[in-house]
This record gives structure tokens, C-alpha cells and sequence, in this order.
């Protein structure tokens, strides 16, 4: 593997391992500064972020005036900030509508499914530009599409089967893969699965997502179907 292709492998399990980002708008009361805020994401079907926001919200005002945004994830548990990995996620801003991807937003943070009733928020894709990852002290890459994204090879309704099917059937080893990723959690809040994609999947632990990696990638039902068995008899 090439060292732009570990990059972007690098930099994709970090952006998907965050799931809240610094959304940097134009600002439109200032003209010429950037407005930066704290922004859940979850990935479109195209790896791209998709985030829900308010009509009302600062940034959205901004992004109706100019739609060119970014999106900083970053390791918040590292020591040393500055060698820490981070990602500019950079790319335009535009409204969707397309109840299967909301679906899949609701599933990464439920609360949001009411946030229609007592706001107007709406869904925007990140449409995809360019990635800049840092991985450390002189580990710096500019990343393009073919680079970095990676398509889900799951449709919303295959996933949504799949996660069904976890939950309902296979709770015991649900648990068992927190126990071999060190996942605490109480039994009166068991963990269920949110999401799955070709590299892994997400676990929601007491309002808590956890990104977890499968072994090897999966491009079909039936491979994260031994994906899931292999884990469920990996040793604690």
C-alpha cells in the first residue's frame, strides 16, 4: 500500500470515527471571517457527510449566502494536540431531500427525529472537493475523491435489514464484541447496532456512538454476516 493510500485510509477512520466536526461558514454579519460551530455528521451511500441544521442557525444563514464550507474532525483524546491526526473536510453545502439518508441520520442521533416539530431544520450534504489529513508532525496530504471516499456498498434498506436483524436476534453478541472492544455499558441500557459500511460499523453505548473496524472489507450481505460471526467468537 502506497503512502497516499494509507493516508486516506488513515484519514477516512477518523472521519468516520468522530462524528462531530467544526463547521467553518462565510459569515455573513462579518463579512471576510470565517464562523466556526460544533456540527453532528453521519456519511451519504458516497461517504460524503451529511449534517441536519437549523434555518434559524448561524451557519445556515451563512451557507444560503455561500455554500463553500468545511468540516475539521479531529483525535480530541490525544496529549499532544499538534501531533494529534486531524481532517479538513472541504466541500459545498447543498439541501437534500431524501427520507432513506434521514433515516440513517435518525439512527446515528435519534433526538434528532423531533427536531422538525419544534424547528425547521433541514439535511445538507457536504458535497466532496478536496481533503487535507494531518497525521503528525510532518505527515501532511492533500486527498481527492477517488482518494478518499468510499462508497457504501449497502443500500439504506439493505442496512437498515442488517441493523434490524443484529438488534432483534443477536443481542448477546452485540455485547460481546463491547467486551472485546472494552465497551462498558449498564443492563438497563444494552448496546444496538446504528450502522454498518464495507470498513465497519457503530454501536450506540448509552447515547454514545463507538465506531468499530471490521477484519477486512465487506461487500456483501453474507460477508458481514461472517464478519459479525468472527468477531462474536474473537476471545475477550
Amino acid at each position: 500500500m502506497s503512502k497516499a493510500d494509507q493516508a486516506a485510509q488513515q484519514a477516512r477512520r477518523l472521519f468516520n470515527t468522530r462524528c462531530n466536526g467544526v463547521l467553518s461558514t462565510h459569515s455573513v454579519d462579518l463579512p471576510g471571517y470565517p464562523f466556526g460551530s460544533i456540527t453532528p455528521y453521519c456519511l451519504n451511500r458516497e461517504g460524503e457527510a451529511v449534517i441536519l441544521i437549523s434555518s434559524i442557525a448561524q451557519h445556515t444563514r451563512n451557507i444560503l449566502a455561500n455554500e463553500k464550507v468545511s468540516l475539521i474532525a479531529f483525535d480530541d483524546q490525544a496529549d499532544d494536540s499538534q501531533a494529534a491526526e486531524r481532517i479538513t473536510y472541504i466541500g459545498n453545502a447543498i439541501a437534500i431531500d431524501d427520507d432513506a439518508m434521514a433515516e440513517r441520520y435518525y439512527r446515528f442521533y435519534p433526538k434528532s427525529r423531533h427536531y422538525h416539530r419544534t424547528h425547521d431544520f433541514n439535511f445538507y450534504k457536504i458535497e466532496f472537493v478536496s481533503v487535507r489529513y494531518i497525521g503528525g508532525f510532518g505527515e501532511i496530504y492533500w486527498l481527492d475523491k477517488t482518494d478518499f471516499l468510499k462508497p457504501n456498498p449497502f443500500s439504506f434498506e439493505a442496512e437498515a435489514g442488517m441493523i434490524a436483524h443484529m438488534n432483534t436476534d443477536h443481542q448477546d453478541a452485540i455485547n460481546h464484541y463491547c467486551a472485546v472492544f472494552n465497551i462498558g455499558y449498564e443492563t438497563s441500557q444494552l448496546p444496538s447496532l446504528a450502522a454498518i459500511d464495507s470498513e465497519g460499523f457503530y454501536l450506540r453505548v448509552a447515547g454514545r456512538l463507538h465506531r468499530l473496524p471490521f477484519d477486512h472489507a465487506v461487500h456483501s450481505a453474507m460477508e458481514v454476516r461472517q464478519a459479525f460471526v468472527d468477531l462474536a467468537s474473537r476471545p475477550i
